[in-house]
């Protein structure tokens, strides 16, 4: 997962393929897809489920965050929380956007994606992307960062994407690269990481470099 802290192909808009709701019920939704992963605001009854696997797993949520852990339950204080923004215009000028990751099969919940630290002078932000468990290993991640540079890129006008990870979290390296993000440099010793420094390797992509997906995702 990148490290959405302190610093931390797609098809979109466009076909519709068939989703669970959270009653189960089959459903059709446009929403920003990949081909395997679609990206869709965040609801209320997201935040418990990655509160409990992305946030409690404290070993595991201190390599994805720069910020301290903190006993914090899933409720307005979730870093998991659906941002409080009154109308589009407000929207508009957060420097962060969040999603949930859903697979565009079954509808599952399989994680927590952002743009953050969105900055629209220099035209720049931060991908983050945090995968469940349970999703893990299955090609999601690099899907999801795809889907996410989309928006960026083409819906957004970014200029610069960047994307920040641990050098041990060999996954998240693979998928950025494999979206065609380039290795710019390590920071080292920058991260307390339980009970130690650790490397932190940075990614960047300039609009430019950025060739889409060859997949049609709906």
């Amino acid at each position: 997962m990148a490290r959405p802290g302190a610093r931390r192909g797609p098809t979109i808009w466009k076909g519709v393929k068939p989703l669970q709701d959270e009653a189960g019920a089959r459903y059709e939704r446009r929403m920003l897809r990949g081909a395997l992963t679609g990206l869709r605001a965040r609801v209320e009854s997201d935040v418990e489920i990655l509160h409990a696997e992305l946030y409690d797993d404290v070993a595991v949520r201190v390599r994805a965050d720069s910020r301290p852990w903190l006993p914090l339950p899933a409720g307005p204080e979730s870093p998991f929380q659906v941002p409080d923004l009154a109308d589009y215009d407000a929207a508009l000028a957060a420097d962060t956007a969040v999603f949930s990751v859903v697979v565009l099969d079954t509808g599952d919940l399989a994680g927590d994606a952002v743009l953050w630290g969105i900055d629209l002078h220099n035209r720049s932000a931060h991908v983050g992307l945090a995968l469940r468990p349970a999703f893990r290993g299955r090609g999601l991640g690099t899907d999801a960062v795809r889907v996410l540079c989309r928006y960026g890129f083409e819906i957004r006008g970014l200029h610069r994407l960047q994307l920040e990870t641990l050098t041990d979290n060999h996954a998240m390296a693979r998928a950025a690269e494999q979206v065609g993000f380039q290795r710019e440099g390590t920071l080292r010793g920058s991260d307390w990481v339980a009970g130690g420094f650790a490397d932190v390797v940075i990614f960047g992509l300039l609009q430019t470099e950025w060739t889409g997906s060859d997949t049609a995702g709906g």
